[in-house]
């Protein structure tokens, strides 16, 4: 059987002796590697090319988060799990961002961290069940969002968001809605302030998740 190949990273010596000792127990995981501190994470990293880093976030140097697109730049087969005390949503979505695979607690149980490892190194993503709430939330917040302001759009600032949807130009929907160019630009501001929404491929999204144009 091959084994998942892990390095973790952590500054407490405590916590990286308890968990080598707990997945080497596993029949298919072996702890490849220890650090304690970022450049070591991603010297480690080079030097054993592991299948999973259980990554802290807090070490010393730069911490977790910005040693992920270092470690993704050298090791782009390594999948990272982050291991943290942080239930902040704030972390989370900054490890997402970044390229992290997974984010679990540290408070969580044995069973559920190895469950994650393995998922994770099976090319799945891993949320801790505790943070999906807020992801939840945050995803109905936007909804929310999203859907008062489409309903403060006025008809013609509808009407501008459907042509801009479809690629039309400042030029071609002043000829198509009979306004100058200048009204046509008032109306693109008003509506990406409205919707606070800037790039057009979210435009394009938006549009077409409220049925304005056909995907």
């Amino acid at each position: 059987m091959k084994k998942i190949r892990i390095l973790i990273a952590d500054d407490h010596a405590v916590l990286r002796s308890g968990l080598k000792m707990m997945l080497n127990s596993q029949v298919d995981m072996e702890v490849v590697a220890e650090a304690s501190y970022d450049s070591e994470t991603v010297q480690l990293s080079k030097q054993h090319q592991p299948d999973i880093i259980l990554l802290d976030l807090t070490m010393p140097e730069h911490g977790g988060i910005k040693t992920i697109p270092e470690i993704k730049k050298h090791c782009p087969l390594s999948r990272i799990l982050v291991l943290t005390m942080h239930d902040d949503e704030s972390y989370l979505k900054d490890v997402l961002k970044v390229g992290g695979n997974g984010y679990i607690l540290k408070k969580a149980a044995d069973t559920d961290l190895l469950s994650a490892i393995r998922s994770v190194c099976r090319g799945e993503n891993y949320i801790d069940p505790s943070m999906t709430k807020h992801l939840i939330s945050d995803i109905f917040a936007e909804t929310e969002e999203h859907k008062e302001g489409h309903n403060q759009l006025s008809q013609r600032e509808t009407e501008v968001l459907r042509y801009m949807a479809q690629g039309y130009t400042n030029k071609q929907i002043s000829d198509t809605i009979f306004v100058s160019i200048k009204t046509v630009e008032t109306y693109k501001v008003r509506i990406k302030k409205k919707l606070n929404i800037s790039r057009r491929s979210d435009l394009i999204r938006y549009a077409i998740n409220k049925g304005l144009i056909d995907f």
